[in-house]
């Protein structure tokens, strides 16, 4: 097993409580369903997936839930099993092809026992059937074309050749979607990382205009204590010289009292 398969491996199976435990196994046999053939009148597999989908969303509000990235994995699987089921009911097989390209298997073994995740296999099986079945149902079309009175070698080679032109474009045609939804996720992730570095200046900036008051706040503060200070002073240098004053003013009525009835 790959490190990277086997670390998520063990962070599914570490400290799983019982409902997760339930989880595992019933997703294991709605996988081991998934890659059967089975009858189209089959139903239990649609209600397993159902129970799963309620189980999943027990599991992300109980107490003693599993990581974020454990739980994202989860709900890829059952999300899986859903679209292939809804697949499944489309009616033609082109819509089926289309269909299953869109769908996102696990990327994590679900047991110890699967080299490469079940849902990667059943995403490839049910790929090449959908082609074959496509191929197929256009073989019948040419083929009772052929049946008709008069067949000639060269409406044989033309219904070949038409054939394969179908194919070809019905290949080109998902090959295009798959590179548009790849652009598409692209562009949404460039635009994703450049809203996140603009957040990242922002922060920045902001985090450098919040030191700044806090700088210009301790200066003020300073200041302030500073120009107290030298106000206080200010006062008592006042205060002294008022008192020096009054005392002057106070000796000299005194003398002038007792000097001039001396002079009368």
């Amino acid at each position: 097993m790959a490190p990277a398969e086997g670390a998520g491996y063990q962070s599914l199976t570490m400290a799983a409580s019982r409902l997760e435990l339930n989880l595992v196994r019933l997703l294991c046999r709605c996988e081991a369903m998934a890659a059967e053939k089975r009858d189209p009148e089959e139903w239990r597999l649609e209600k397993y997936v159902g129970a799963l989908e309620d189980m999943l969303q027990a599991l992300r509000v109980q107490a003693s839930r599993p990581a974020a990235e454990v739980l994202h994995e989860y709900a890829r699987k059952v999300d899986f099993l859903r679209g292939l089921l809804q697949a499944e009911k489309l009616a033609s097989s082109s819509e089926k092809a289309l269909a299953n390209q869109f769908l996102a298997p696990g990327r994590v073994p679900t047991t110890a026992r699967e080299r490469v995740p079940t849902t990667r296999t059943v995403h490839l099986q049910t790929r090449a059937r959908y082609a074959g079945e496509m191929r197929q149902e256009l073989l019948g079309t040419v083929g009772r074309a052929a049946t008709d009175p008069g067949p000639r070698p060269t409406d044989e080679k033309q219904s070949a050749a038409e054939l394969d032109l179908v194919l070809q474009r019905q290949q080109d045609l998902q090959e295009k979607l798959a590179e548009e939804m790849l652009s598409l996720a692209r562009s949404l992730k460039t635009n994703t990382l450049a809203a996140q570095s603009v957040i990242k200046k922002d922060n920045q900036t902001l985090s450098h205009s919040l030191k700044m008051a806090d700088q210009n706040l301790e200066k003020l503060k300073t200041e302030s204590e500073r120009l107290e200070q030298h106000a206080q002073k200010s006062v008592n240098w006042l205060l002294w010289a008022m008192l020096i004053v009054v005392c002057f003013i106070f000796i000299s009525m005194i003398l002038f009292i007792r000097i001039v009835p001396k002079l009368k």
